[in-house]
């Protein structure tokens, strides 16, 4: 058992200055891939049992916004790959709130 967080960002950068309307699709193929994720005001946290599925996830995405047409796309990827856990989308934030109480949400 292995737990991948990533945190990602991925947009067009040839679009204009709006970039919700592809962000919103990027939302949404993480959504339908079925794992855990948290959308953040800066990033998308997503939660993968390896490392192959947690890229094959980017590709996916990459390949959503490549089909509207966007000729450029940036995009930053952190990951915390960690064996012997799973949901730690959740536990990593409980193990803080076990330090010093509910944070802000």
């Amino acid at each position: 058992m292995t737990s991948v967080l990533l945190e990602f960002s991925m947009f067009p950068t040839d679009v204009g200055e709006s970039k919700s309307a592809y962000v919103s699709e990027v939302v949404k193929c993480v959504r339908e891939s079925g794992y855990d994720y948290q959308l953040t005001p800066m990033a998308t946290i997503v939660e993968c049992p390896s490392i192959s599925e947690a890229f094959n996830l980017v590709k996916e995405c990459y390949e959503v916004l490549e089909a509207k047409d966007c000729n450029r796309i940036y995009s930053v990827l952190k990951f915390d790959i960690r064996k012997g856990k799973k949901n730690r989308l959740v536990e990593k934030i409980k193990s803080v709130e076990d330090h010093i109480g509910e944070v802000s949400k």
